[in-house]
């Protein structure tokens, strides 16, 4: 895999995907499969919903394979305060 950070962006929202990380859970593709869709490229089209919606859904990414820069004055990514494991048998 490359080490190539993708980035995509529009007017308001800037958009990075770092293929490595990703583990393809697909919380950006339920979330929103207008902007977030696999079969497309490129796959990252910000400009099918607000910034607010996109950073909304690429918080969620469990990796952090997705990450956003606001380009307007939306509020900033802002990382976990604390990092858990669950650690079980088998």
């Amino acid at each position: 895999m490359s080490d190539k950070l993708h980035v995509y962006e529009n007017g308001t929202i800037r958009v990075t995907y770092d293929a490595k990380r990703c583990t393809h859970f697909a919380a950006c593709v339920r979330g929103l499969p207008q902007v977030f869709d696999p079969r497309k490229r490129p796959w990252v089209a910000p400009g099918e919903a607000t910034a607010d919606e996109i950073a909304d859904v690429v918080e969620r990414c469990p990796t952090g394979a997705l990450h956003f820069h606001r380009l307007d004055d939306g509020g900033a990514e802002l990382p976990d305060v604390e990092n858990s494991v669950l650690v079980s048998s088998d």
